[in-house]
């Protein structure tokens, strides 16, 4: 069972991919801000993380940072998920240390086989 960790505020979103996953087969930890996501990747050992761009307190970009960043965190894939996907957006999640995006609403069908790439499933 691999470990998932969702960092997203909006709870719908959150029950949406938390319901999805586990329908999957995987173990899912939620964090809806970057603190508690921080707080979540020092207590356990995460497979790939779900990350929203939009957080509050501190956004996706400087939680993504700071992952990279820690020597224990740095490999996890992420993956960012933002319901503000513009043209050029996909590239500079990419840049700044996403291995891939996932845009809101979430297509069901292509958010499962993204998963299953990253989980090598």
């Amino acid at each position: 069972m691999k470990e998932i960790l969702i960092v997203e505020d909006n709870p719908m979103n959150m029950e949406l991919i938390l319901d999805l996953l586990e329908f999957y087969g995987h173990s899912v930890t939620g964090a809806e801000d970057g603190i508690k996501a921080l707080e979540r990747l020092s207590e356990k050992k995460f497979d790939i993380i779900l990350l929203d761009m939009q957080l509050p307190k501190m956004d996706g970009l400087e939680l993504l940072a700071r992952i990279k960043k820690n020597p224990s965190t740095a490999d996890i894939p992420v993956i960012a998920v933002t319901a503000h996907a513009m043209k050029g957006s996909e590239e500079h999640f990419i840049e700044m240390g996403c291995v891939d995006y996932i845009s809101k609403p979430i297509d069901i069908h292509k958010f499962r086989a993204l998963i299953d790439k990253y989980l090598g499933e």
